[in-house]
């Protein structure tokens, strides 16, 4: 593991990405970090500089800030809609970049403006870099819900990484926010989402899904087979098949 005050550098690549940083530190090379929403390549940039953040989304501010400062992260160069513009405005005012963007960035729009890439993989391929930002955003949550009672294990946790580490620190936070509520806080949210549905003229067999579909899945995880959900569920085992198959697409 290479230890870092914010990056997470657990899994080879994100060492490998943090080593590349760290040698940028004092050479006066404009990068660009590539990668999807979440892996980290904010936090990668402001290890190599510490300067203004700025949005490509918004390229006068950029272009107005350049000779003002002798570096500037760029996050979204992806966005640019006038590369042109910003060349000339670097011919005139060469200050460093350190950029963002996602994989959509050309790489003849790379090897125009920088002199080196850092790639940063989807956490889905950072395994050891996963287990260590679980550990830190389940510590970040119950220091944050102090006062929320739960007894729940990182382990119970089924950990979202679709979107890297936002949809990994969301899943934690939601598990542990669910896992404190009591049956009327189940019932009260239910009651609001309800609320905004109701109103069709066939309501009641609509959402009969809200109850049903829960109900099953928890029963499958729990008893495993369709035979034992229905006996423990007191239903008769077709009228329980039936469900089943109305709520495929659910389960």
């Amino acid at each position: 593991m290479v230890a870092d005050t914010n990056f997470v550098a657990n899994s080879r690549a994100s060492i490998e990405a943090l080593k590349s940083a760290n040698l940028l530190k004092n050479l006066n090379l404009s990068v660009v970090i590539v990668g999807e929403d979440g892996v980290g390549k904010t936090t990668l940039a402001r290890t190599i500089v510490q300067a203004k953040m700025l949005d490509c989304a918004k390229l006068s501010e950029v272009i107005n800030a350049l000779g003002l400062n002798q570096a500037l992260i760029l996050t979204n160069f992806h966005k640019i809609t006038n590369y042109e513009v910003l060349k000339n405005a670097l011919t005139s005012n060469p200050t460093r970049i350190i950029a963002t963007a996602d994989e959509s960035l050309s790489t003849e729009i790379i090897d125009s403006f920088f002199s080196l890439k850092i790639a940063l993989p989807p956490l889905c391929q950072r395994e050891e870099d996963v287990s260590f930002l679980a550990k830190k955003f389940f510590d970040e949550a119950n220091l944050f819900f102090s006062n929320h009672n739960t007894s729940l294990n990182i382990e119970n946790i089924k950990l979202d990484v679709s979107k890297n580490a936002n949809s990994l620190r969301y899943s934690i936070y939601k598990s542990i926010i669910v896992n404190g509520f009591t049956e009327d806080d189940i019932l009260n949210i239910l009651e609001d989402f309800l609320e905004k549905k109701i109103g069709s003229g066939d309501d009641y067999k609509n959402l009969l899904y809200l109850f049903d579909v829960p109900l099953i899945r928890a029963g499958y995880k729990k008893f495993n087979s369709q035979l034992a959900m229905a006996k423990k569920f007191g239903i008769n085992r077709n009228t329980l098949r039936k469900k089943v198959y109305e709520y495929e697409s659910f389960l």
